[in-house]
């Protein structure tokens, strides 16, 4: 009899379940549920509105994902719930919710659900930045070791600047909240009846450590007196690494999803790191570019080294036994997105239209027609700062060599090309501080949609890139997980490594460098890496004091 393990992938504004064949890792059935509340921005349910930069989300969506995608992929593969070994979920992180000892979130309690500290702190909620902006001050004076790991700075869309957030400007949210959780953490929780935590969250988004733990009280005192005991009293130092069982179905979660009560269920991960098996990555020297709006890259070491500019190194992060680092871009998709929406002429959507296209298909085609260099462009692709290398949100973006000759193809292009520099720019200072990327595998939309561009990719770079034979990565990484909670006496797994071994996917196709390609681009790189230097790190700040006048010239 065929066993079966369920991913559940909780994105930004909706989450899906994935049905998957514990032998072969073979999807039989998925199902999408939109939240019925996406993402709060401008005001709550009950009409209170939001400032700028807020993004909150309702915990009852969460609920609803199981709820509705769980039964509706049982019915869809005629599967038995019994059959059913494991469940595995992943999400966006950071997302923080208050909540009571029992889980109850606090906006659902009586006199908060106007207070918009109460909900649901989505990961990109960005009004923390004050909070973020003081927190890195005073580690930074204080010499905290914790910031090298971070790239130097620590993120307003983290776990503290969230908490500080909520203290400053909802006393009474947090007196009330027994607890600040992920949300991850939480639908674990309302899954299993346990608070279980899982070390990927904790290491990447809230400053943990496996040897040292959290920063001290001390430091916490220095953000807020109220914050000193913030670890002790509100967050958990019971951590579980991925694979971990969580706990199993109980019976009230039974009733809500269709599962069986008594079926696995593992600790919870992070949509971007919990991909990384999902392609056969079990050890070092391999490079996951989570590709979409942005990038996430993702690859493992095994050693613990401060790499420059990076997003956070975790020991057993992704991988039991591994150290596994984080960088990112971003803006990839995104501006790209930006340009067809703000810079390409109306023939050409005509045009696209006319012959069946998408106007990116259109853009691409006629872009793949260009040899390296032949535009004569040049762009910096911070069109929403720089994540890494340069961890600074304040640069823009930049095209250079521009004619009254430059055709819309030549910029989509560029782009591209300055997306696949970034990427370059973070491999190379990964490969600088001794942390080794021979391969190179790509995920998510832009993988497995866009072929010139993982061409382009392939050829600055120089080096093979692999795709994700599974358009749902993160939802299989998540079920080959719940392979591993189940064990093999259940019909799973011991471990990830053995998971991977069968369930991975990767496609047939792969991106190999052309060498003529590779040499040209060597040369656009050498350049790109002398403006990257030049306008990123404090010879020219240009680009700031634009921001500077044109925050003065809003202001009149």
């Amino acid at each position: 009899m065929n066993k079966y393990t369920i991913g559940i992938d909780f994105g930004t504004l909706s989450g899906r379940s994935v049905l998957i064949n514990v032998a072969d890792g073979n999807e039989l059935a998925t199902e999408v549920l939109d939240y019925p509340h996406g993402v709060m921005d401008s005001r709550l349910p009950d009409g209170t509105k939001l400032g700028a930069d807020w993004a909150l989300q309702h915990p009852d969506d969460y609920l609803e994902v199981l709820k509705k995608t769980i039964p509706a992929i049982l019915t869809k593969a005629g599967i038995r719930a019994e059959n059913v070994i494991g469940v595995g979920i992943d999400f966006t992180a950071c997302t923080v919710m208050p909540v009571k000892a029992d889980g109850t979130p606090l906006c659902k309690m009586p006199g908060f659900s106007g207070e918009p500290n109460a909900w649901i702190k989505l990961w990109k909620h960005h009004a923390t930045q004050p909070e973020a902006n003081k927190l890195n001050e005073i580690a930074k004076k204080q010499g905290q070791k914790f910031l090298d790991r971070y790239g130097g700075k620590i993120s307003s869309e983290w776990l503290v600047p969230k908490v500080w957030q909520t203290l400053n400007e909802a006393p009474q949210v947090y007196h009330e909240a027994d607890r600040f959780i992920e949300a991850a953490d939480w639908v674990i929780w309302q899954l299993t009846g346990r608070e279980r935590r899982n070390t990927c969250t904790a290491g990447y988004k809230a400053m943990w450590h496996k040897h040292d733990g959290y920063p001290g009280d001390d430091f916490f005192a220095s953000l807020h007196p109220e914050l000193r005991n913030l670890v002790s009293s509100k967050l958990s130092t019971d951590l579980f690494p991925a694979g971990t069982r969580a706990g199993e179905i109980t019976g009230k979660a039974a009733g809500l999803t269709g599962l069986k009560e008594g079926t696995a269920v593992a600790v919870a991960n992070v949509d971007a790191h919990v991909s990384v098996p999902a392609v056969g990555i079990t050890g070092p020297g391999k490079m996951l570019m989570i590709m979409g709006t942005s990038t996430c890259h993702m690859v493992l070491g095994e050693k613990e080294i401060n790499v420059p500019g990076m997003c956070g190194v975790v020991e057993d992060g992704i991988i039991d036994g591994y150290f596994a680092y984080e960088a990112g871009q971003s803006c990839v998709g995104d501006h790209f997105q930006w340009f067809v929406e703000n810079c390409v002429p109306g023939e050409y959507f005509s045009g696209a239209e006319e012959k069946g296209l998408d106007i990116h298909e259109l853009l691409a085609a006629r872009a793949e027609r260009l040899k390296p260099g032949e535009s004569g462009l040049l762009a910096l692709d911070w069109w929403n700062g720089n994540r890494s290398v340069l961890v600074d949100v304040d640069l823009s973006g930049m095209m250079l060599g521009m004619t009254l000759a430059t055709r819309p193809e030549e910029i989509y292009r560029a782009l591209v090309e300055a997306s696949a520099y970034g990427t370059r720019m973070i491999i190379d200072t990964f490969e600088t501080n001794g942390v080794p990327v021979n391969e190179l595998y790509a995920a998510g939309g832009i993988a497995g949609k866009n072929p010139l561009i993982m061409q382009i990719y392939a050829d600055i770079t120089n080096r093979e890139i692999k795709i994700s034979g599974s358009p749902q990565a993160p939802a299989l990484g998540s079920a080959m997980f719940g392979a591993v909670a189940a064990g093999k006496d259940r019909g799973g797994y011991d471990n990830i490594f053995e998971a991977a071994k069968l369930m991975a996917k990767i496609k047939d196709r792969v991106y190999k460098p052309s060498p003529g390609n590779v040499i040209v681009y060597d040369k656009l790189y050498s350049e790109y890496r002398t403006l990257h230097d030049y306008f990123g790190r404090g010879e020219n700040n240009v680009m700031k004091r634009l921001k500077d006048i044109k925050k003065q010239i809003n202001i009149i």
